[in-house]
């Protein structure tokens, strides 16, 4: 790529990315599978700690499953909005309109459940330990809501605390840590966000 291919197609990317918003409100329209295969693929390309890639992305699209994700979540939701997170993490979430109530976990098509794998078990019986996990898997998480904006479709980084249901739900390995809940989909039409601005370039660039 020539130096002037390389500043379009760098101005064309930061332009892109910095149209991307976290969504709350899906569509029920049908997305093209493939398209979030092909995310979750690229999400798997991911630089990781000696290279042991530690991590699963569980697809869940049954309508049941994701009634009971969502009302496990709800559940833990609850005890956390009513005072398990603390007031200054409440206080915090003020101006974004949260709460317990979690209707993208069963209106948005897909739901990317991403599992942190903390270890590989062994035919001994032994474990080999993986290395730089929560870095490994938090790299991949960006590189796929990159994927998913740029193939045009809207997510949300959806954390309930704690997310051991998750693992229940699904019936996960114990050598794997949910991490993250990821709904994808279409925006609704009458999808709104929080009026946000993100920080300058000049704000978070420190030269030497």
């Amino acid at each position: 790529m020539s130096a002037d291919e390389s500043l379009a197609t760098a101005a064309r990317l930061r332009h892109r990315m910095d149209e991307r918003r976290t969504v709350r409100m899906f569509s029920a329209d049908p997305v093209p599978e493939q398209v979030v295969l092909d995310a979750i693929a690229v999400a798997s390309t991911a630089p990781s700690g000696a290279h042991q890639q530690p991590w699963t992305f569980v697809l869940v699209t049954d309508p049941e499953v994701r009634g009971r994700i969502r009302e496990a979540a709800e559940r833990e939701e609850q005890i956390s909005y009513a005072g398990r997170l603390g007031e200054e993490w409440l206080a915090a979430l003020r101006p974004l309109g949260t709460d317990e109530v979690k209707p993208h976990l069963t209106e948005a098509p897909y739901l990317i459940v991403v599992f942190q794998q903390r270890f590989t078990p062994l035919a001994d019986g032994g474990v080999r330990k993986h290395y730089y996990v929560d870095e490994s898997v938090g790299i991949a998480v960006g590189m796929l809501l990159t994927a998913l904006h740029l193939s045009g479709l809207a997510a949300l980084t959806h954390t309930p605390s704690p997310m051991k249901f998750l693992g229940e739900v699904l019936n996960r390995p114990r050598n794997e840590k949910a991490f993250a809940v990821i709904p994808v989909g279409y925006p609704a039409e009458d999808c709104v966000v929080p009026d946000l601005v993100r920080k300058s370039l000049d704000q978070v660039l420190v030269r030497v």
